[in-house]
């Protein structure tokens, strides 16, 4: 995607604000500052396009996908916080690392707060685009990026927090339903399938999209976030056919598991969905507007000059999880830095700074292709291939189809350098594996904390837990608290139990 598209594409809510509003020079004379003027608004093809842009903008902040979304994979035991090493760094998310939570932790305030703008931008495009005269192609693709981005923003929600206010139009000021109840998660969940599933029957392939609409959501984006949340709600026929669908589509693994990652080689056969980042900004961290990934400033190895530009030393893998390689991984590699590994950059690693003695590899992008701490322009994988692949070989495992299971697992397998699983092997011990190379091929991509809430109820997650010793999870633990600045703010909402 170039600089240029993505520089349009992703414009801020409130770029979007004032051109709704129209710019006027009495800066005293303001309209009421919750509301925008839409009677000049919404008129053409360019006004639909644009509004669906910026639903997209959102998924780009520090509250969803270039932070808080990968932080999480600190508080599902994969990694430690790091950063400055007298323990400052991150109080909010080692807080919830240790499971000690509250109700005003300000990486859940985050996590909560950030779809709304992305929901809302959605259910205007939803309810304002039907109306406008323009090409019916172009208008029935606009709305099923809406719905694929409603139901993906809801997804987040709905997996972090449970029964959530489920809000389908834009809510007018004064309003009598400015206060939702929490809506119980089966419904939301029935709203995220049918976003989903008329997301997929609507939108064009990915392969489709030339020129400034690379990276666009796709159907096969759509019908794989849809096969996710089968398979999250235990429909494992649907998730399994789904699936298969994406498969026909035409994608397939890259040759080279760093290529996921790789800033110069973006939207590959294997991405079905990714966060876009254009790296052409020079605004701060959290300043919406940014068009700069933050991954590898932040994942960087603190005190390393000449590896990355900027470098906080985030998200430090644990002994147990580098332990948790199998011998010949190649994603090892790729995906930590650790003593005696591969130069990165030219350098060696020094892992003096790290408190576990390792930094995370996979997102770096080296000072020459982003030669400032905000100039990166690598994308997130949002949902690649290889997740399709162990949510099949899962599925199939679950419908008792275990032999099946094990060609798309062995797909990812050999692609990292192993040979195929043991054959043979029980229900227990196939999904035992599938899970393990879950953890390992999407590590640090934001996806191990959705995978130990989801099985057996959370419990598979507890053990887990437990077993690399955080006891003080618990049952409670497998929601977040719900914002008390949001209960405070909404006498309608109640608290999740234990918080």
């Amino acid at each position: 995607m170039t600089n240029e598209m993505k520089t349009r594409k992703y414009i801020s809510l409130f770029i979007m604000a004032v051109a709704l509003a129209g710019c006027t020079k009495d800066f005293l004379n303001k309209a009421p500052l919750d509301s925008v003027n839409t009677a000049n608004y919404y008129k053409t093809a360019a006004d639909a396009t644009a509004a669906v842009n910026a639903a997209y903008q959102p998924l780009q902040r520090p509250k969803l996908f270039n932070f808080r979304m990968w932080t999480s994979d600190i508080f599902a035991g994969n990694s430690e916080v790091g950063g400055a090493n007298d323990g400052s760094d991150g109080i909010e998310t080692i807080q919830e690392a240790n499971f000690v939570t509250k109700t005003d932790n300000a990486g859940v305030l985050d996590l909560y707060r950030g779809p709304a703008p992305g929901i809302l931008q959605c259910n205007i495009v939803l309810q304002k685009i039907p109306s406008i005269n323009m090409d019916a192609t172009l208008k029935a693709r606009i709305l099923a990026e809406a719905r694929f981005l409603r139901g993906l923003y809801y997804f987040i929600l709905v997996q972090y927090f449970g029964d959530v206010p489920l809000v389908l139009a834009p809510q007018a000021p004064g309003s009598p339903d400015l206060f939702p109840k929490r809506t119980p998660k089966a419904q939301v969940y029935t709203q995220i399938i049918q976003d989903f599933t008329e997301a997929m029957n609507q939108l064009p392939l990915s392969s489709t999209y030339t020129g400034a609409d690379i990276g666009r959501a796709s159907k096969g984006a759509a019908a794989g976030m849809l096969a996710k949340v089968y398979l999250t709600t235990g429909q494992y026929q649907k998730a399994a056919d789904l699936c298969q669908q994406v498969t026909a589509m035409g994608y397939s693994l890259n040759p080279d598991y760093a290529d996921n990652f790789n800033p110069l080689k973006k939207n590959t056969a294997e991405s079905l969905f990714e966060v876009q980042y254009s790296g052409a900004t020079t605004y701060g961290f959290f300043n919406d507007l940014n068009q700069a990934s933050w991954t590898s400033t932040f994942t960087g190895p603190r005190n390393q000059t000449g590896f990355v530009a900027g470098a906080y030393g985030w998200d430090l893998p644990t002994q147990e999880f580098v332990d948790s390689y199998q011998a010949g991984d190649k994603r090892k590699d790729e995906t930590v830095l650790y003593p005696g590994c591969p130069k990165f950059n030219g350098q060696d690693y020094n892992a003096s700074y790290s408190l576990t003695g390792f930094s995370l590899r996979k997102f770096l992008v080296p000072t020459t292709i982003s030669s400032a701490y905000n100039t990166n322009p690598e994308d997130f994988p949002v949902l690649r291939y290889a997740d399709v692949l162990l949510m099949q070989a899962e599925a199939l495992n679950e419908l008792g189809q275990t032999s099946a299971g094990e060609a798309p697992l062995n797909l990812v397998r050999n692609r990292a350098g192993l040979p195929n699983i043991t054959s043979g092997l029980s229900k227990d011990d196939f999904r035992t594996a599938v899970l393990h190379e879950r953890r390992i091929e999407l590590a640090f991509e934001g996806q191990r904390w959705f995978d130990l809430i989801r099985i057996n109820n959370g419990q598979y997650g507890l053990d887990f837990l437990h077993s690399i010793g955080k006891t003080n999870a618990a049952s409670k633990n497998l929601l977040l608290p719900i914002p008390q600045q949001e209960i405070d703010a909404n006498p309608n909402l109640t608290q999740n139990p234990g918080y």
